[in-house]
C-alpha cells in the first residue's frame, strides 16, 4: 500500500531528494531531469511521479523541507546571540542543503530566518525600515555563501561574532 506515511515512501523519497542534491552539486535544474533522478536512485519514473509532479516540484519541496527544518531551530525563542549561533550550526551540520538552497536562489525568494521587525522599527524607525531590511538580509545572505563556499572553515561562534560586529550589536 502506498500510503502516505508508510516506510518504504519515504525511503523513496529520501532517496529521490538525496540524488537530486547530488546533482545540483554538478548540473543546473534546468539540467536535470526525472530519468537522471531514476538512474541515480534505481527508482521507477512511477515512484518519482507519485511523489512529485516534476523536477521543479521536487525542487520546491527540498527548499520547503530545509525551510522547515530551519525554522524548527527557533520555536523555542533563542536569545539573539544563541539564536545566531544556532542558526550558523545548523548551516554548517547542513551544508550541501544550504548550498542547494543558494544555488537554486530561492534566497531571492524565500527568506530562511525570521527577521525581526519590530525591533528594526524601534533601532531604525519606520522611515527607511525597508532598505534595512533589505541590506540586513542581501548582508546576511552573503556572509552565509561566503562561509560555506570557504567549506564553513570558522566556527558558527566565530560567524556569529563576524555578524554581530557587523550589524553592531542592534
Amino acid at each position: 500500500m502506498n500510503t502516505k506515511n508508510n516506510r518504504r515512501r519515504r525511503d523513496s523519497v529520501e532517496k529521490i531528494e538525496r540524488a537530486f542534491i547530488e546533482l545540483l552539486q554538478t548540473k543546473e535544474l534546468k539540467d536535470i531531469s526525472v530519468t537522471d533522478i531514476c538512474k541515480e536512485t534505481g527508482l521507477n519514473r512511477s515512484t518519482f511521479y507519485s511523489n512529485y509532479l516534476d523536477v521543479y516540484d521536487l525542487a520546491d519541496k527540498v527548499i520547503e523541507k530545509i525551510e522547515g527544518e530551519f525554522f524548527e531551530l527557533f520555536d523555542h525563542k533563542p536569545n539573539e546571540k544563541d539564536g545566531a549561533v544556532i542558526m550558523f550550526t545548523h548551516i554548517k551540520e547542513n551544508q550541501l542543503f544550504f548550498k542547494t538552497y543558494f544555488k537554486l536562489n530561492y534566497d531571492e525568494k524565500h527568506t530562511i530566518y525570521n527577521y525581526d521587525t519590530e525591533r528594526a522599527r524601534r533601532d531604525f524607525g519606520d522611515k527607511n525600515i525597508k532598505y534595512h531590511i533589505e541590506f540586513f538580509r542581501n548582508g546576511l545572505n552573503a556572509i552565509i555563501k561566503l562561509w560555506l563556499a570557504g567549506g564553513c572553515e570558522e566556527s558558527p561562534e566565530e560567524i556569529a561574532e563576524i555578524l554581530k560586529q557587523e550589524y553592531r550589536g542592534r
